[in-house]
């Protein structure tokens, strides 16, 4: 598929048509999602070196998301009583990507006095899921199907990342709709999106969509507690405590050149689906600066007063490894929850159902990145001087 044919099967008046024309509607509500998906596509057309299949899965990718926002849009006119609800001040956990966030957040899940988004439902958010039916909805086989398909496309991601209907889901699938979310940046070479993204974006529409997102999910599904988690928060941290100013935050901790290591793995594999032009020091290069500047910006936040020390729970990588229902309870006790019984149990058998390496694991060297240890090690050392964060084995 060449430029040419890339750019009329990827341009943004021709997503939006396609959208309007599946669904039948036309309003997607507050302009301010259009800026981000035309840098967007634009960074898909002349970036990402895209593949035949990759510009095919884009498309579909950004049309789905369309779609969802013209669903949700149309819900929200219709119940109007949807956008008064209030959304309960969450639990964010805010670490960086690979620091331990998703298994964590799942653990959180395991108590029935907190909702996390479910992947199911993020991915398929119209109609809203019903209370009566939330364990058995139907789009829960149809998203794991889908799991599944991917999974026998890539089985290293597996071991990567864990995946299922039923398992939470990131803050930056949400953000997704708003066209201002880091995950475009995991998944396609982008790096002017991405610039867009780190540096220049106004990240307050994100976070009016994220609540729209959740007050959609809750409008027939009530909850007591959202528990969410992303490491997008990381570099946005000022705007996320204005959009939820009573919320309550962990920050997972680990050794920035481990996490740099991992996401390089993990994002050259992710790329490789769309096309044959990735270069694993390529992604270290532009990930090393994204990590250490959100990192940084976690320590300003600190230091300036953006977050309140006292509502933050922070957590070692290290520490909650070697004892994660312990690394829960303790969460809880400096949040002010009440760890049960109940709670212990099942935190314990959600861990004795999924192992860590039950897909197989992760490996990967820091030495693959290209980049030189003892430079980022300096551009590391203002974050895990402040947080005591130890530094890792590299081999």
């Amino acid at each position: 598929m060449g430029s040419d044919t890339r750019a009329q099967t990827l341009s943004t008046e021709g997503l939006v048509d396609a959208a309007s024309s599946a669904t039948g509607l036309d309003d997607f509500g507050d302009d301010d999602w259009r800026e981000g998906l035309e840098r967007l596509v634009q960074a898909l057309v002349e970036e990402a070196a895209l593949t035949d299949v990759g510009t095919v899965a884009a498309h579909k990718e950004l049309k789905y998301l369309l779609m969802a926002r013209l669903g949700i849009v149309a819900h929200r006119t219709a119940h109007p009583e949807v956008s008064t609800a209030d959304v309960i001040p969450p639990i964010v956990i805010v670490g960086q990507a690979r620091t331990g966030t998703t298994i964590l957040h799942d653990l959180l899940a395991q108590d029935l006095a907190a909702r996390v988004p479910l992947t199911w439902e993020v991915q398929r958010p119209c109609p809203p899921p019903k209370a009566s039916t939330y364990a058995v909805d139907p789009r829960i086989e149809a998203v794991d199907a889908r799991i599944a398909a991917v999974g026998a496309a890539m089985p290293d991601l597996f071991g990567m990342h864990p995946m299922g209907a039923r398992l939470g889901q990131e803050c930056v699938c949400i953000t997704t709709s708003a066209f201002r979310s880091i995950l475009f940046a995991t998944e396609y070479r982008i790096p002017s999106y991405a610039r867009w993204l780190f540096e220049e974006a106004d990240h307050e529409p994100a976070y009016d969509w994220h609540r729209t997102f959740l007050q959609h999910l809750q409008s027939r599904h009530p909850t007591d507690r959202w528990v969410l988690k992303s490491p997008g928060h990381i570099w946005t941290l000022s705007d996320l405590m204005s959009a939820y100013p009573a919320a309550m935050l962990v920050q997972t901790h680990r050794d920035p050149l481990r996490i740099i290591a991992s996401v390089t793995s993990m994002y050259t594999t992710l790329r490789g689906t769309t096309s044959d032009d990735v270069d694993p020091t390529e992604i270290a290069a532009e990930w090393a600066e994204h990590i250490i500047t959100g990192l940084d910006r976690s320590v300003t936040a600190r230091q300036d007063g953006t977050l309140d020390a006292a509502k933050v729970v922070d957590v070692g990588f290290g520490d909650f490894m070697r004892d994660q229902v312990a690394t829960v309870e303790r969460i809880y006790a400096e949040l002010g929850l009440p760890f049960t019984t109940d709670v212990r149990r099942c935190v314990t058998d959600f861990l004795a159902d999924h192992p860590r390496d039950k897909h197989g694991g992760h490996r990967y060297t820091f030495a693959a990145t290209g980049l030189d240890a003892d430079e980022w090690r300096e551009r590391a050392q203002r974050y895990q001087e402040f947080f005591d964060v130890p530094s890792e084995r590299l081999d």
